[in-house]
C-alpha cells in the first residue's frame, strides 16, 4: 500500500481526560537569522534565538511542535521587527490557539567613541522582543540589558582614597505606544548609569572615565530610581519595568533593584 494512501493517525489532536489545560507548551531556543533596523538606518544581520509557546486547552493531548518551526521558515529568510507581530498572528491561526508567546533574543550592536582618544569600537547589548497574543489581542514590550559602572556613595563618603564600584546590569523592559528605537532605552540607562562603558579604551579614556564615575556615583537604588523618572517623562512609553543588579566588587553578592510602572493603568 502506498503512503499517500495510509492514514496517519495525528496523536497531537486526540482527546486527553486528565482535565489539565497547560500554561504554555512549544519549543525553545531554536536559531534563526534576523534583520534589525537602527536608528542610523543600517540593517544589522545577526541571529536570534527563539521561545515559542502557546496555551493548549485541557481536552488536547498535545501541540504540532512542528508548526512552530514553519511558521520561522515561512517568513523571509531573515526576520525583522516587522515581521515578528505577523509571526504572533499566524501562530495563533495555525495552532488554532487563543494565547500564544513569542521571544526573540538577539546580540545588537553600537559603534561607540571613546571620549577622549576618539577610537571606536563596537559595543553589543542583549535584546529581547516579547510578543503575546490573547483573545486577538496583541502586545509586544521590548527588553535591553546594558552594561555600566556604578560606583558606591556609601565607599566615597567614608574612604580617604577613593571608592570601590562595579559593573552593574541595567535592565529596562517597556511597552510603548509607537515605534521606539533600541538605543533609546540604551541611551537612557547609559545617561543615569556613573559611567557607561566601551569596548575600546586608551589610557586617557581611563582617565576620563574614572574621574567621571567618582563624580557621579549611584547606589542600585538610584540607578532605577533614575532611569525611571526618565522613563516617566517619555510619553510613548506606557508600561516599563526597570531592574538593576550590581555585581558587587568587595562582596560575593549582588546589589538588586526593581521599579515597575503601567501608566495606562493609572489612568
Amino acid at each position: 500500500m502506498s503512503t499517500s494512501s495510509t492514514h496517519i493517525a495525528d496523536v497531537q489532536s486526540s482527546q486527553d481526560t486528565r482535565n489539565i489545560a497547560i500554561d504554555k507548551v512549544g519549543i525553545k531556543d531554536i536559531r534563526h537569522p534576523i534583520r534589525i533596523l537602527d536608528r542610523e538606518g543600517v540593517e544589522q544581520h545577526t541571529v536570534a534565538t527563539f521561545n515559542m509557546y502557546v496555551e493548549l486547552p485541557h481536552h488536547f493531548k498535545g501541540t504540532h511542535m512542528s508548526r512552530f518551526v514553519d511558521i520561522l521558515n515561512s517568513h523571509e529568510r531573515e526576520i525583522t521587527v516587522e515581521s515578528f507581530r505577523d509571526m504572533l498572528i499566524e501562530m495563533g491561526e495555525r495552532l488554532e490557539a487563543e494565547t500564544g508567546y513569542i521571544e526573540m533574543s538577539f546580540p545588537f550592536f553600537i559603534n561607540k567613541t571613546a571620549p577622549a582618544s576618539g577610537v571606536q569600537s563596537l559595543m553589543d547589548y542583549d535584546v529581547t522582543l516579547i510578543g503575546q497574543f490573547r483573545d486577538g489581542e496583541i502586545c509586544i514590550q521590548t527588553r535591553v540589558v546594558v552594561a555600566a559602572t556604578s560606583l558606591c556613595p556609601c565607599s566615597k563618603k567614608i574612604s580617604e582614597y577613593g571608592a570601590h564600584n562595579q559593573r552593574s546590569h541595567v535592565t529596562i523592559t517597556v511597552r510603548s505606544s509607537s515605534n521606539l528605537w533600541i538605543e533609546e532605552l540604551i541611551d537612557v540607562a547609559e545617561a543615569q548609569a556613573s559611567s557607561e562603558l566601551y569596548s575600546l579604551l586608551k589610557r586617557t579614556d581611563e582617565k576620563v572615565i574614572t574621574e567621571r564615575a567618582y563624580d557621579n556615583p549611584k547606589f542600585v537604588e538610584d540607578l532605577v530610581r533614575d532611569v525611571a523618572a526618565q522613563l516617566n517623562a517619555m510619553d510613548k512609553i506606557l508600561a516599563y519595568t526597570v531592574e538593576a543588579e550590581n555585581f558587587e566588587s568587595i562582596h560575593n553578592h549582588s546589589a538588586y533593584a526593581l521599579v515597575s510602572r503601567d501608566k495606562e493603568q493609572e489612568h
